[in-house]
């Protein structure tokens, strides 16, 4: 009896090489799977973060105001954050970033500092630049200026850094056509009313070449956001400074 009890016990411990193939090839599928949903999560979230804070605050009327007379900048180039302030209704002053170059649209909340001369050709030069906030193409017009101004904020290295490089227009393709953008540059701010918004291919880039008699500001990121698929273009034209 004690013989016949030791083979069944070495059975019952055995595991195949077959097995053992299986078993790995599964463990590292669904870490796999996994860990593509973390990174699709992380990736994501500052979009929806964005987009709900959006959607709250249209929901409870809260609307966000840039005071005709500015007296001083803030520090902090990006966004609040999407639901970091729940006061419901209301209107909330805004300070802009820079008042030497900079831009501020009240309806979603963008306010950034914009950093001039930007080769867009350049992955370095724009990588660098993004990090700070909002892109100046170079070569284009500058705020006040006859011409083109041409401002981006779109990064296509990697997909974490096309989110964290477009946050400030995350809510770009929110503005609709007499919306209002505010641009600032020497200390003088120039009010911009939008009059076209498209959504292009990659591959157009006539919009960074256009030539104006008058002044216009020509926004472009992506679409849909945190993307590369598209490029979003938003035009609008001078109207008070």
């Amino acid at each position: 009896m004690v013989g016949g009890a030791n083979p069944s016990r070495g059975a019952m411990l055995f595991v195949s090489p077959t097995f053992k193939k299986i078993f790995l090839i599964r463990f590292l599928g669904y870490f796999f799977i996994q860990l593509g949903i973390l990174a699709l999560i992380l990736t994501v979230e500052p979009v929806v973060s964005e987009e709900l804070r959006y959607r709250f605050n249209d929901l409870t009327g809260k609307h966000y105001s840039l005071p005709r007379v500015v007296t001083s900048q803030g520090e902090n180039n990006q966004p609040s954050s999407s639901l970091g302030s729940l006061n419901l209704g209301g209107t909330e002053m805004i300070t802009p970033v820079s008042t030497d170059f900079g831009i501020v649209i009240e309806k979603i909340n963008a306010n950034a500092k914009v950093v001039p001369d930007v080769n867009p050709s350049d992955e370095k030069s724009y990588m660098a630049a993004l990090s700070q906030g909002v892109a100046h193409a170079k070569g284009t017009s500058y705020p006040g200026q006859k011409g083109n101004i041409y401002l981006f904020s779109h990064s296509t290295d990697a997909p974490w850094n096309i989110v964290r490089f477009n946050a400030i227009f995350f809510l770009l393709g929110k503005l609709e056509p007499e919306d209002r953008v505010i641009m600032f540059y020497q200390g003088r701010r120039y009010d911009y009313i939008v009059f076209d918004k498209r959504v292009v291919p990659p591959s157009e880039t006539k919009y960074l070449t256009d030539k104006y008699d008058q002044s216009v500001l020509t926004l472009q990121t992506c679409d849909p956001p945190g993307t590369i698929l598209n490029r979003l273009i938003i035009r609008a034209k001078l109207v008070e400074s």
